[in-house]
């Protein structure tokens, strides 16, 4: 199932190119969005027959005539993965000549919530003077409370996935710092609930500024796959429901600016673009 958030934080299913208002079913309020949101992931297997049913007979929009919002409205936290392919620490390497270790000596790294938008929300870039990158990630959301579950568990813990830019200003300030402007986690365009995914970790990805393709990899060669991810961000510590996890970037990253467009495209998730602004000028 495709579920979307849309317009003025309606709850869709997404078929084809059309969304249906399946609110009701789930019942949904509009105007308590993070609540009703985290009521949905917990309660989604009691919902789903009755969202499936209203998602054939409810109020349908063709996805050209509806604002697309983020289909995760707010989060306690964002774990992200640092220099999670191997490639991407060499291209780190030849361009800033001192490249990070890998997720395997430095695990992961928070983001701000704050820094969570929509597909069809601006970047917004705080300085003209600095170098700030794209990075093209599969993201996902956690549907269940845990701590301490391995890899081999973490399928049944996360609820669905979604195409992620983890933006990222070069320099030497502290990573959180330099990714956790406002929206530098855009995330979209929907969510693919799990079921639908047979392995997260073989989906190709793609990335491009303007017209010009940037990114071309795979989740394939990411170093800890999905559930390793899963596994090292509930080690001893809590992840909640609404959780969302990054896992990391395949090489191609590079610099954006004012005017820009950029477009990430996952197989069987979706794609969206985005422009680039500065934050001054919005």
């Amino acid at each position: 199932m495709k579920i979307a958030i849309f317009n003025e934080d309606i709850l869709g299913v997404v078929k084809g190119d059309r969304v249906t208002d399946v609110s009701k079913a789930a019942g949904w309020d509009s105007a308590q969005p993070n609540e009703s949101f985290l009521k949905l992931i917990e309660q989604f297997d009691e919902l789903k027959a009755a969202i499936e049913k209203e998602a054939e007979t409810g109020p349908s929009y063709a996805l050209s005539e509806v604002t697309l919002k983020s289909p995760v409205p707010s989060t306690r936290k964002i774990w992200a993965a640092p220099v999670n392919y191997r490639k991407h620490q060499e291209e780190m390497n030849k361009m800033f000549n001192n490249a990070p270790r890998t997720i395997e000596e430095i695990a992961l790294f928070l983001k701000s919530p704050e820094s969570l938008s929509g597909p069809n929300d601006p970047i917004l870039l705080p300085y003209k003077d600095r170098r700030t990158d794209h990075e093209a990630e599969l993201g996902y959301v956690v549907g269940k409370k845990a701590k301490n579950v391995k890899k081999g568990d973490a399928k049944d813990y996360i609820f669905g996935y979604f195409a992620l830019l983890d933006i990222s200003i070069r320099g030497n300030e502290e990573r959180t710092w330099r990714k956790s402007f406002d929206t530098f986690t855009p995330i979209g365009p929907w969510i693919v609930t799990a079921d639908e995914i047979d392995d997260p970790n073989n989906l190709p990805m793609t990335l491009w500024v303007n017209d010009e393709v940037r990114q071309d990899g795979s989740t394939k060669h990411l170093i800890y796959d999905c559930y390793k991810c899963f596994e090292v961000a509930c080690d001893n510590m809590t992840l909640m429901p609404g959780d969302v996890i990054a896992t990391g970037t395949p090489e191609g990253v590079g610099p954006i600016q004012a005017g820009d467009r950029v477009r990430i495209k996952i197989d069987q998730i979706g794609e969206f673009t985005v422009d680039v602004k500065l934050a001054e000028e919005a």
